[in-house]
């Protein structure tokens, strides 16, 4: 059973979930009519939404009590990550990693790409919103912790908490791609250049490229976090948000580095490949510098001039076939000697 149909997810049109942390502490999942009714005594609520599925849109801009403004901003396609303080409220945006779903379970083979998650985070509750068609596996794996008992309580620590695993997904993923590369080096020492060798480093540079693209704005928007003065952002959730901003820094710099090794292979294939080319080049020259003069002889015994030598000669044909195949392999040694070979 997959872990969606485990925790109930996207039962409702536009809700992937919606979870109650009681006063006391317990969770239980709601349903769009108790999402509607919730009230901050009724303890903190966490609403999933699918951004792009139409009631989810009309309850946040209607229903929600969520400024208009916001709301727009919050189903808008922009999704650069980012910060923005509405009061004692924040508007959050990061880039986690999706990994695409086939049936029952995941597509091991899948292709693995980072996707937004918007949020609206207040004292009391928390909005975050992802496309339909994406999964975010960070998201996935909090809500179970917090279904057994082991996850964050209140807005600050839920905050610090998602940022702590999107990054430590983010960290699988640059795993992941380093050592796609370190195999990639693997065959460029082996000498296997081939069209499928360039195009595997064309693929690994455009992955480190957008990943770097996207980690570099979520670094500030972590850092930004971290000295926000939000009255239910607490030190202990700050500290969290700290080292989470500190492991991202460490997973940029291994991209700079993955970047140059990625530059540095493609410089090492496009060597290799011109040195084969020059080898095969040399070889050419070479068997047309054994042809020649083999042809220059034949070609002078064949003239249609009186005075040839033998033409009376009955073994002169075999005679001449004798003396040109003879002078190839003196030609090779030559070569050799003036290492042409």
């Amino acid at each position: 059973m997959s872990m969606d149909q485990e925790l109930h997810a996207g039962l409702e049109p536009g809700l992937r979930f919606a979870m109650l942390i009681g006063p006391e502490g317990g969770v239980r999942d709601l349903r769009w009519s108790e999402v509607e009714t919730w009230r901050p005594a009724d303890g903190f609520l966490w609403v999933h939404l699918e951004r792009d599925e139409p009631k989810a849109r009309d309850w946040l801009c209607e229903r929600s009590g969520v400024d208009p403004l916001v709301a727009m901003a919050l189903t808008a396609e922009e999704s650069r990550p980012r910060v923005e303080d509405v009061g004692d409220a924040l508007m959050v945006v990061l880039r986690g990693v999706n990994k695409a779903r086939v049936g029952e379970g995941e597509d091991p083979t899948a292709e693995t790409e980072l996707v937004p998650v918007h949020m609206w985070i207040e004292a009391d509750r928390c909005i975050s919103l992802r496309d339909r068609a994406h999964s975010l596996n960070a998201l996935r794996d909090l809500r179970l912790a917090m279904m057994m008992g082991k996850g964050p309580r209140t807005a600050g620590a839920l905050l610090a908490r998602i940022a702590e695993k999107v990054v430590d997904h983010l960290g699988i993923l640059t795993d992941e791609i380093e050592d796609g590369i370190s195999d990639l080096e693997d065959r460029i020492g082996e000498g296997l250049a081939g069209t499928d060798l360039r195009e595997d480093i064309a693929s690994a540079r455009r992955k480190v490229v957008q990943l770097r693209r996207y980690l570099a704005p979520q670094r500030d928007a972590l850092y930004r976090l971290r000295h926000d003065d939000a009255s239910w952002l607490d030190p202990e959730a700050k500290m969290r948000l700290r080292e989470v901003n500190d492991r991202l820094l460490r997973h940029i710099e291994d991209l700079d580095e993955m970047r140059q090794r990625a530059t540095i292979l493609h410089e090492d294939f496009t060597n290799l490949v011109a040195e084969r080319a020059a080898q095969s080049s040399n070889r050419l020259t070479a068997l047309a510098a054994m042809v020649l003069p083999p042809s220059l002889l034949a070609g002078m015994m064949g003239t249609n001039i009186g005075g040839i030598p033998g033409s009376q000669e009955p073994m002169a044909f075999l005679i001449l076939c004798g003396a040109v195949i003879g002078m190839m392999p003196i030609t090779y040694l030559i070569l050799k000697w003036i290492k042409w070979l």
